[in-house]
């Protein structure tokens, strides 16, 4: 259920640059998702179609892109992908590791018509 307020704060955000560009409509909005955030693409498109309608952006395109989660280990430096829900050090096997990458949320570009 967090995706509607998630959803909600996307549109505000897209409205408020194409308001500011003068746009006439909103055509695409690229999102940038990373693999360890809880955010469910589908539910997102859904709730898209609910509140984006009579609004400039009411036909917009919603593009994903998934960022992979990837970690350095603290102890032996290798830095690795996630391998399923194992986060350990594929060398060392140690758990003290720092995220690199994938928690990514954020609205990457915009396009519309002015």
């Amino acid at each position: 259920m967090h995706e509607l307020a998630v959803t909600q704060s996307i549109l505000n955000i897209v409205l408020d640059h194409a308001g500011k560009a003068n746009a006439t409509k909103v055509t695409k909005i690229y999102l940038v998702i990373g693999e360890l955030s809880s955010i469910v693409d589908e539910s997102v498109q859904f709730y898209w179609e609910i509140i984006a309608k009579n609004t400039p952006a009411e036909q917009a395109e919603l593009i994903f892109r998934r960022v992979s989660a990837s970690f350095e280990c603290l102890d032996c430096s290798t830095v690795y992908q996630l391998d399923g829900n194992v986060i350990y050090c594929p060398t060392c096997g140690s758990t003290h590791v720092k995220i690199l990458s994938g928690e990514e949320f954020y609205i990457e570009a915009i396009d519309i018509e002015t």
